[in-house]
């Protein structure tokens, strides 16, 4: 298939999940994927795969909490790409705690991973992606709409990502920019399997969202035709807990 044929698509936290699924998902589509992360032998395999359907590969190993590893990503795209089509911000990092408890310091990294850095990204980006009239994708969670308990630092980042697409979107629509959150719920990841074993529960990733159920959602939004946009996408596991 080649709907994202002459595309060129950045995804980061590529190296697995959801990411990872994505940035496949895009390739089998015929996009050019710049994949992104910290971990350069995960994100080689990840690109092992991809090559088998996409015209070029590009493995960017970089921490993009750091200003200047976000400046050399940018340069980087400038130089052998050009442009940027697509744009999926994947990464993202949880920590679980009451507010009373919890310090401040798993906060300041929640927010550093899943607002500073897309936020900078995107602003980073935004001239490449507009000269094309692309598309960016926040991967977002259930988390970001309501915050249940001993998750409220992770919510609050996720409820703060929201309003950076909201704002986003309405600045961007009239230059032809499409802005995509996805709200997801439990899936079958390296980490939903870390915050089961912080909750003390059995890991049963079967009855979760595969990270390929995700990946075949935003890949159909992206695929729409000009005339329409998706703004919101929840997704969640058919088989709720009191089910399993």
């Amino acid at each position: 298939m080649t709907g994202f044929a002459d595309r060129i698509a950045v995804v980061t936290g590529a190296s697995s999940g959801i990411g990872r699924a994505i940035s496949l998902g895009l390739a089998t589509q015929g996009a050019t994927v710049c994949v992104v992360g910290r971990r350069l032998d995960a994100l080689e395999n990840v690109a092992e795969c991809a090559r088998a359907t996409s015209p070029r590969v590009l493995v960017h190993q970089a921490d993009l909490t750091l200003d200047e590893d976000i400046q050399g990503l940018v340069m980087r795209l400038k130089d052998e790409a050009g442009h940027v089509d697509i744009l999926v911000h994947s990464a993202g990092v949880i920590a679980l705690g009451r507010v009373e408890t919890t310090s401040v310091k798993e906060l300041d990294w929640q927010y550093s991973v899943n607002v500073r850095t897309p936020y900078i990204l995107t602003q980073a980006l935004l001239p490449m992606i507009r000269a094309c009239r692309g598309q960016i994708v926040f991967m977002n969670s259930t988390a970001g709409r309501n915050a249940a308990p001993g998750v409220s630092q992770y919510a609050a980042t996720k409820h703060a990502l929201k309003a950076l697409a909201d704002s986003l979107r309405g600045e961007v629509n009239a230059d032809g920019i499409r802005v995509l959150s996805v709200f997801v719920g439990r899936t079958a990841t390296p980490m939903q399997a870390a915050v089961h074993e912080i909750e003390g529960r059995p890991y049963t990733p079967e009855t979760l969202m595969q990270p390929e159920d995700v990946a075949a959602v935003v890949i159909n939004a992206l695929r729409l035709p000009r005339s329409a946009e998706v703004t919101d996408i929840s997704i969640r596991p058919l088989m709720k807990p009191n089910q399993t």
